[in-house]
Parts: structure tokens; C-alpha cells; sequence
């Protein structure tokens, strides 16, 4: 996400807030897919990256859902790091 707001030119603050940062790409007129408006639900990974005993031990399926979710929140954004070259060419 701090990719695509990079490329569009769109300041953003020094966070690990999913919210705020999809918030600031879709104030852009980028279209968010459904599987992307879940990206939220990381930010409490990021946080525990920086203090990892600020959250409960993560389970499996835990585990496996976030994983799912990143996969589609970078899988759409290249998409969309893609189509912006392609429109500036």
C-alpha cells in the first residue's frame, strides 16, 4: 500500500495502521476489492513485530487466515503497481 501512495505521489504518516494506509489508497480512486478490505486485520501483526508479547500466541488458523489475506493484499497491489506504469506509458 505505501507503494501505491508512493507512486501517486500521496504523503502518508510513518504508520503500520492498515486501515489508515487503505483509507489513503482509496482516497486516490483506486478501487478496493473485498479480499483487500480485510489488509486491517494485519495491522495487529505488524504491531506485535515491534514487541512481539503485545498479542496472545498466534494460532494456526490464525496463522493461515492472515496469510491468506497479505497474499491478496500484495498480489493486488503489484496488479496495481502494474496498471499504473502501463498508464503513465
Amino acid at each position: 500500500m505505501k507503494a501505491l501512495l508512493i507512486k501517486k505521489n500521496v504523503a502518508f504518516p510513518y504508520v503500520h495502521d492498515l486501515a489508515e494506509l487503505l483509507t489513503r489508497v482509496e482516497e486516490t480512486g483506486l478501487e478496493i476489492p473485498g479480499s483487500v478490505r480485510q489488509a486491517p486485520r494485519l495491522t495487529r501483526y505488524a504491531i506485535a513485530s515491534g514487541c512481539p508479547s503485545a498479542i496472545e500466541p498466534v494460532t494456526e488458523e490464525a496463522y493461515l487466515e492472515a496469510l491468506g489475506i497479505a497474499d491478496e493484499v500484495v498480489l493486488w497491489a503489484e496488479s496495481a503497481m502494474r496498471d499504473a506504469n502501463t498508464s503513465e506509458s
